[in-house]
């Protein structure tokens, strides 16, 4: 039997390319013969395409995988407005359930041989009302991949998000540096201060390419080399 293998994807904050790196680690997968999907269980920010309501996030995560399971399990939770889920949620009506993430998650697991689950925001951005990536990262039993944001300030950010995940008892497998201007000071030197600070290995580092195709960012990252989710091997 294949060895089943899930991450969780999440980051230093909103918006320094997780669905960038999440993408990219699909295209790793794929190269290496894993039926590979990706999921965003909760996405806020949406418009009306052929008549669904679509996160440009969780789209970019359908067509980067192996196959089309379904925006349906691919996002549960889409959210019109562009703000924090846990307020989007609340505007909206809707309640997000664990319950529903894990359906959809056990779905997808039956279906492929490696599942990148992506984040929403930074680490402890909520979700609902007691629902944050934490929670649900613990519920799905992942380890997880920190994507790091490199620009002034990217050292705290890293290293007390590294903190916060170990402190939950959760598994930092691996960390991504993204580069997010053109020109960063000392760019090398923060790198490599994370590199000794951080107690999981760097996977890969983007330079400043945000046109870069998904073949060309995948050449520059590896998978964790150990990284097995037995609760979700046990559902498959």
């Amino acid at each position: 039997m294949n060895t089943f293998r899930a991450w969780f994807i999440t980051g230093t904050d909103t918006g320094i390319g997780k669905t960038f790196a999440t993408c990219a680690l699909i295209h790793v997968a794929r190269a290496q013969g894993f039926t590979t999907l990706g999921m965003k269980p909760v996405a806020s920010g949406a418009e009306i395409i052929d008549g669904k309501l679509i996160n440009e996030d969780a789209a970019r995560l359908q067509a980067a995988g192996s196959f089309n399971p379904g925006m349906e399990l691919i996002n549960p939770y889409c959210l019109r407005m562009p703000v924090s889920p846990h307020i989007a949620a609340r505007e909206e009506n809707i309640h997000i359930e664990p319950a529903c993430i894990r359906r959809a998650f056990d779905e997808l697991v039956r279906r492929c041989d490696c599942l990148f689950v992506e984040g929403a925001g930074g680490f402890f951005s909520p979700m609902d009302e007691g629902i944050d990536a934490p929670r649900i990262a613990r519920e799905l039993d992942l380890p997880l991949i920190l994507v790091v944001g490199i620009r002034l300030g990217c050292i705290n950010h890293a290293l007390l998000s590294a903190e916060a995940i170990i402190s939950r008892n959760l598994r930092l497998e691996g960390w991504i540096a993204n580069c997010l201007y053109p020109d960063i000071p000392y760019l090398y030197e923060n790198i490599d201060f994370l590199r000794y600070r951080l107690d999981a290995p760097l996977l890969g580092t983007f330079p400043y390419a945000p046109n870069a195709a998904l073949d060309t960012l995948a050449r520059l990252i590896t998978l964790p080399d150990q990284s097995i989710s037995h609760a979700a091997r046990s559902h498959s």
